[in-house]
């Protein structure tokens, strides 16, 4: 599969969804590695066969989980930026309020795409360009939010509010001190503040 090319995805049926449902949490929860479809099916109430008929094989499971939490997680992110105050440095601090927000709700063990990058690292899964390309939409969403504060250092910038964002969100996976997103948002707005923004802006 090319890099832009897109994944095949499959029509959901009741059947496929609750499946989809099961794999999602087990995946999340023990990996994706860990959970063959047996388990999946057992959770689901469905049997292997009404698996395979639906999704063909596990990694189609793989691609329609990450898929589904990267189309939610856009549309999470997109009600929060349309919440937001238009003032340029209000709007970047909103993607990492609605990074805390989404966290508390459906991510206590990190980035769903890091966690699984670190069990698919291969170009040719088809799973491999949802993780990818969640982060580099990701950076190009960082990167045009910064150009409307300081064109000229608009990749630097969105660079750095990047690496701010993904390290705060393996920080909150790895549990290794109290809210890192909420400080990560501190340091993106002292890092505005210098570029160009107000610190007082939300």
């Amino acid at each position: 599969m090319g890099a832009t090319e897109k994944p095949r995805r499959i029509t959901m049926t009741p059947a496929a969804r609750r499946a989809l449902e099961a794999a999602a949490r087990l995946f999340y929860e023990r990996g994706i590695h860990a959970v063959g479809v047996d388990l999946i099916a057992a959770e689901a109430g469905v049997t292997k066969k009404t698996l395979y008929d639906r999704f063909g094989s596990k990694e189609q499971i793989v691609v329609e989980y990450l898929a589904d939490r990267d189309e939610r997680w856009r549309a999470f992110l997109a009600e929060r930026l349309d919440a937001a105050p238009p003032a340029p440095p209000a709007r970047v601090l909103a993607v990492f309020d609605a990074s805390r927000a989404w966290a508390a709700e459906n991510s206590s063990k990190g980035c769903s795409m890091v966690n699984a990058h670190a069990e698919i690292s291969d170009p040719s899964h088809p799973a491999h360009p949802i993780i990818t390309g969640q982060k580099e939409w990701m950076l190009d969403l960082f990167t045009r939010l910064a150009g409307d504060i300081s064109p000229d250092e608009a990749d630097h910038l969105g660079r750095t509010l990047m690496l701010l964002h993904e390290g705060a969100l393996v920080a909150h996976g790895l549990n290794v001190f109290p809210d890192p997103i909420a400080h990560a948002r501190e340091q993106a707005q002292a890092l505005l503040a210098v570029n160009g923004g107000t610190s007082e802006e939300r």
